[in-house]
């Protein structure tokens, strides 16, 4: 049976958490304040990994801007310290590598939503993602960017708004506006910056972006010719952007995208453009999956009620041949006629069945913490993915206006897709898809993005930060960036780059970071049939100003003095089995080599400041 049981309280010095215990599978995570101590047992190994020079260190909650940090130097790893390969989605919450451990993906987004609708290496381009955007992004322990890409630069077509050949009323015809150069033209940008991100051993998680449609509606996302408004005037609604999500035509150019009942094929078209990109990156060992469609909406959400969406919005990944359910009682879907036989989601893993494909709910749920009635697709690889953010935040620049209000609202929004997610259990995926929060923050609050990393670690929940830079978002916030265009790191860089476990050699119990104490913890239960190390990735020059020492109960590490990489071994295949010590530059003092089996858990702590000479 699952249960959950979110209680909320105060921290000590003002620090805004929860405690959130989730059952997710057979693991219990729990993260409370940094509190509970690590389960005793009789093997131990200390280290002190890292200390640099001294300096002040920074506040937790408002540090002042920070230059692009230099890495320390590490020694040389292997290709088991980095998670690296085609991910596995076998069914439950987490994500797996080749070696069988449980990775954690946490990162950034980075959309360019203008023309050329991408981000790729162009020197003197605002559009340009270069070695330094890599470079930084790694150097905070970030090993995902959910990069976007739309439609509207993979197929630009050359029809307008309203164009007769596409949006006439009737059955889907074969017309297509896919011309094979231009999207192998884009697509070849979008694989430099996925094979840079490579290179810095960051996954890409590939996103066609929209909002609010179209760009006519103030928005990104589909081409002119893919906006169908029945002959209507499309008046752009002023104020804020997303005001647009209540304009009439939107409503009836989204109903058209939904219910697929005009003779372009709109739904077909999408689909199509999908399989060029899955066919693409099929091979491509740096991708972690794709992102059928940000943020699907339709005003029909608010009038008719959800259910009728969720049947548009499951038919639009399944297909009608493949009709998942939908709701709490697992109704069967009931999909638009013309609807695609096959989906979005049977097309992309046709294409690729190499990688997954994040799912995401509708966006008036996501916003509104209702539950999303997405239900049970019996397809592999699948990964539940939503966003989470709040209302209770400034329309211009995204900050919270109420902090203890915003974070509590994120708290329920991951409690509920968390029930979600779990009740999404079929053949193909027992237990549920993995789930991943692919956006939240678009903040320079500290204090929020510290509290839902918190909540993210007590859920077991991987996540990417919306947004690496502005870009000049007609969509977003002011405050939404996480780096200037001058590449300096705004306040958030220091929280969001916190430790934590890239890859568990076995199944996780609890995970969780105090920044206020500067205390990383990490339970897992080993598996003795996986030989490669967990990888927990340290922050020396953020989060341990004053040097840090990792003490491990139960396994041993085995990385170097001063890697940014922790790497632990479990007693049945660590090189010293009862305990060792040492410095930032030396062993201090060891014992017993002798094999051992396999222990139940071990524990994993790291603090801030220098190691003692003994074990701890």
């Amino acid at each position: 049976m699952v249960r959950n049981s979110i209680v909320g309280r105060r921290c000590p010095r003002g620090r805004l958490l929860g405690t959130a215990l989730a059952v997710i599978g057979s693991a219990a995570l729990l993260a409370a304040c940094g509190s509970g101590q690590p389960t005793t047992h009789t093997r131990s190994a200390v280290r002190s990994q890292f200390t640099p020079p001294s300096k002040t260190t920074p506040s937790k909650v408002s540090p002042p801007k920070i230059s692009t940090p230099t890495p320390s130097p590490s020694p040389p790893l292997t290709s088991a310290d980095f998670v690296t390969g085609a991910l596995r989605a076998p069914g439950g919450p987490y994500l797996y590598d080749k070696y069988g451990r449980v990775v954690m993906l946490h990162g950034v987004n980075a959309v360019y939503k203008r023309a050329p609708f991408e981000l790729y290496p162009d020197p003197g381009k605002p559009w340009s993602f270069t070695v330094n955007d890599a470079r930084t992004i790694a150097a905070l322990g970030f090993d995902v960017v959910r990069l976007g890409i739309l439609w509207q630069g993979i197929e630009p077509g050359h029809g307008e708004v309203n164009d007769p050949a596409t949006c006439t009323p009737g059955v889907p015809g074969h017309a297509s506006m896919f011309n094979r150069a231009t999207a192998a033209t884009y697509l070849a940008n979008i694989t430099r910056t996925v094979d840079l991100l490579g290179e810095f051993h960051i996954y890409t998680l590939l996103d066609m972006h929209q909002d609010t449609y179209s760009q006519p509606f103030r928005g990104e996302g589909a081409p002119p010719w893919a906006v169908c408004t029945d002959g209507q005037t499309i008046v752009p609604l002023s104020g804020r952007w997303s005001h647009n999500y209540r304009s009439p035509t939107l409503h009836i150019a989204e109903t058209h995208f939904w219910l697929n009942n005009v003779v372009g094929n709109l739904q077909g078209q999408f689909d199509q453009a999908w399989a060029a990109v899955a066919r693409h990156f099929t091979h491509n060992p740096y991708i972690v999956g794709y992102d059928p469609y940000n943020e699907p909406f339709s005003p029909e959400l608010s009038t008719i009620g959800l259910q009728t969406f969720a049947m548009d919005l499951e038919c639009f990944y399944t297909g009608r041949a493949h009709p998942g359910t939908v709701g709490p009682n697992n109704r069967r879907a009931v999909c638009p006629p013309d609807d695609p036989t096959e989906g979005v989601v049977p097309t992309i893993e046709a294409a690729d069945p190499h990688h997954l494909v994040f799912i995401e709910p509708d966006n008036f749920s996501i916003r509104h913490q209702l539950p999303s009635l997405l239900g049970r697709m019996d397809f592999p690889n699948l990964v539940y993915n939503f966003h989470a953010y709040c209302g209770y935040r400034s329309p211009l620049t995204g900050d919270p206006t109420d902090v203890g209000a915003c974070a509590d609202q994120v708290l329920r929004n991951m409690s509920t897709r968390q029930r979600e997610r779990s009740a999404m259990s079929t053949k193909e995926q027992p237990g549920g898809p993995a789930w991943f929060m692919s956006e939240f923050g678009a903040t320079q609050s500290a204090q929020l993005a510290d509290a839902i990393t918190g909540f993210a670690d007590g859920f077991g929940l991987g996540w990417s930060f919306w947004n690496w830079k502005f870009y000049d978002d007609p969509t977003g916030s002011t405050h939404e960036a996480l780096a200037t265009p001058n590449d300096q790191l705004e306040p958030t860089a220091a929280v969001l780059s916190r430790p934590y476990a890239q890859a568990i050699a076995g199944t996780p119990i609890s995970t969780s970071f105090d920044s206020y104490s500067d205390t990383f913890r990490l339970v897992y239960a080993p598996s003795p049939s996986i030989a490669a190390p967990t990888v927990i990735f340290i922050d020396g020059e953020r989060q341990f100003p004053r040097g840090y020492c990792a003490s491990v109960v139960g396994g041993s590490i085995v990385s170097a003095a001063g890697a940014t990489r922790l790497l632990i071994a479990s007693n049945a295949t660590a090189d010293q089995s009862e305990s060792s010590t040492q410095s930032s530059t030396s062993a201090l003092s060891s014992s017993s080599t002798m094999e051992a089996p396999i222990p139940a858990q071990v524990s994993v702590t790291v603090h801030s400041g220098r190691c003692s000479t003994t074990s701890q």
